[in-house]
């Protein structure tokens, strides 16, 4: 074994010990996309808003108990099978043929998205990478085995969350989503939030987190503290958000503190989850 992959094998080792995780189970990272079903149904799409209906809720004071608003009736809840034909349709007729934006003429796959159409959790990210690109998945590369031990520690699995990315088409040597690319591709997101409705959404670096809370504010400054996705209200709910660095970036820039922040932001979402926190 090389010195590099000897270097890459003892940070993946550090991060287990950090996120707690003492051993992987065999078929604890599987990831199987969901079936597609025969018969589609489409989603209604949701404009953008020009700025955020609200301005974030500021960070909550450590140790303290929220309120959270009340999650707006959006109808019947969708089951199971109504929600994976509406993400498969719009998956099937509309991103695999989509040519909105350049990205379109160098993908080799559209990644749109996978895992638990009912799923509490959605992470999203910024952009497919070589990896995702090659083989049509989000976050199947190296930072999306970094994102499967940290869905682990969490004492989930992948294939009971749900991950995404801003754009899906791969951008030119994996560089940031421009805002013209990101803004094809937002009423396909939208329309997979509104479908999938999650209790929480994890944002995984700055692109993701500027796009879905409509600001220009860095992601050191958002990280850690919740904040409110609220474009599909009025209609639908305003969906809290915890803002973290990117699995890809903790893999540059691989230090104690950086880690323990991701952490620190993990455990906030689990502790919402499990109903131990509220949120204002």
């Amino acid at each position: 074994m090389d010195s590099r992959r000897q270097r890459a094998l003892r940070q993946f080792i550090a991060t287990d010990r950090l996120l707690g995780v003492e051993a992987v189970p065999l078929g604890a990272l599987a990831t199987t996309a969901p079936p597609a079903s025969a018969v589609p149904a489409a989603a209604p799409a949701v404009p953008r808003p020009a700025a955020p209906a609200s301005p974030p809720a500021p960070p909550a004071p450590s140790g303290a108990s929220l309120v959270a608003p009340p999650r707006r009736a959006t109808g019947p809840s969708l089951d199971r099978a109504a929600r994976l034909r509406i993400l498969a349709d719009i998956d099937t007729n509309e991103v695999k043929s989509c040519t909105k934006c350049e990205l379109s003429r160098g993908r080799t796959h559209t990644v749109f998205g996978e895992g638990d159409p009912q799923a509490q959790l959605m992470f999203i990210g910024e952009g497919p990478g070589e990896t995702e690109d090659r083989e049509g998945r989000p976050f199947c590369g190296r930072a999306g085995e970094l994102l499967d031990k940290m869905i682990v520690a969490m004492g989930l699995k992948r294939t009971e969350v749900y991950i995404a990315n801003t754009v899906k088409c791969r951008p030119p040597n994996n560089r940031t989503p421009t805002p013209a690319e990101i803004e094809a591709c937002w009423g396909y997101l939208i329309r997979q939030i509104a479908t999938l409705q999650p209790r929480v959404v994890v944002t995984l670096g700055a692109p993701a987190s500027k796009t879905l809370l409509n600001t220009t504010t860095g992601i050191t400054a958002l990280r850690g503290s919740w904040q409110w996705f609220t474009a599909l209200q009025p209609e639908g709910p305003a969906i809290p958000v915890m803002p973290t660095f990117h699995p890809a970036y903790l893999l540059r820039a691989y230090t104690p503190d950086n880690r323990r922040k991701v952490w620190d932001d993990l455990q906030k979402v689990m502790g919402y989850l499990k109903g131990e926190l509220t949120i204002n």
